[in-house]
């Protein structure tokens, strides 16, 4: 069966640039505490970029998850059953997602991802691996409202929402996100979600900025791609990578910190930018037990299950649709 085709649900401009990039960019940058939201990353360099952080050594996020999901194979695949839709969001290069199929015999294959060429080249991969299981890429922003393939529609659904990356955002939008898939997939459907828990702060630092400074080049890309993307004229060389614990929000916080006193423009719009100012440009929020099932909870989901690593600390949980109800 193979890759039956790429559905693109994402809105460009004549020029083919993503309309709500352009738009997120001058907002954020027209912030106080400039700021702009980490889905902006995964361009192809981006998303290339974070795949070799996946595999360094101070990285654990990606190394935990793996094994937990090769650990628990038999379990997961017993709470979850054969015969679901996959849909993955944020899917990248679907590197931990062989061991979910090999685990529950999926009836088809839902990757959904911003990164296009990222995406159509590990759903080819995939399809190449899986010849009779259906494949239907689709190239979106999963933080927003997808409309999942038409044949997929009657079959029980799993989420599958790996790498910790419900940690990217705050707590409301999180909980407007789960809220979404609810929606999207339905009654009676599962969510499988990796969520990373709280721990040592010189141990996520680290994981956060490492040695060989490839988070740091991931980060700064992002100004590379405002200036390819967007027409501008950013001096990237004059911005420093800064990744730092706040204990108040249990969170890793990513900040691009110019080094001296700025002037640029993007789009001929002109910003400027005084020494030791930062873009914030992601969050990583770690979550304690009770807390991740409360923010489930609040989502429209049910924890069933819970896979836990303790060395370092991570999970994934297994949820299932819960039907909203209004307070008595």
């Amino acid at each position: 069966m193979g890759v039956v085709r790429q559905l693109r649900q994402v809105d460009a401009d004549a020029t083919g640039i993503d309309i709500a990039f352009r738009a997120d960019v001058h907002a954020g940058l027209g912030q106080k505490q400039k700021a702009i939201p980490a889905r902006w990353f995964y361009d192809a360099t981006g998303s290339a970029l974070f795949e070799d952080i996946t595999s360094l050594p101070d990285y654990y996020p990606t190394r935990s998850e793996t094994a937990l999901l090769s650990r628990h194979a038999a379990g997961i695949s017993a709470a979850v059953g054969p015969g679901r839709a996959v849909v993955e969001l944020g899917s990248g290069s679907s590197t931990k997602t062989p061991l979910l199929l090999d685990a529950i015999a999926p009836a088809a294959y839902v990757p959904v991802d911003i990164s296009g060429d990222f995406l159509r080249d590990s759903a080819l991969a995939l399809a190449a691996r899986y010849p009779a299981v259906p494949i239907y890429p689709v190239e979106a922003d999963f933080t927003q409202r997808v409309n999942l393939p038409r044949e997929i529609c009657s079959l029980p659904k799993l989420g599958f929402f790996p790498g910790s990356t419900i940690g990217n955002m705050v707590a409301r939008t999180a909980i407007d996100l789960l809220r979404n898939w609810r929606a999207a997939l339905g009654d009676g459907s599962l969510m499988l979600i990796g969520v990373d828990r709280i721990k040592d702060t010189a141990l996520l630092e680290r994981a956060y900025d490492d040695p060989a400074g490839v988070t740091a080049a991931f980060n700064l890309n992002l100004l590379e791609r405002i200036n390819r993307e967007l027409g501008g004229d950013i001096p990237v060389e004059n911005f420093i990578h800064r990744a730092v614990w706040d204990d108040v929000h249990a969170r890793i916080e990513m900040h691009l910190v110019a080094a001296c006193d700025l002037d640029f423009t993007i789009d001929g719009r002109a910003y400027h930018m005084a020494k030791g100012e930062t873009i914030h440009s992601e969050n990583s929020h770690k979550y304690g037990p009770r807390d991740a099932n409360l923010l489930l909870r609040a989502g429209g989901w049910t924890p069933v299950a819970t896979w836990d690593d303790v060395d370092p600390a991570f999970a994934l949980i297994l949820a299932e649709a819960t039907e909203f109800r209004s307070a008595p």
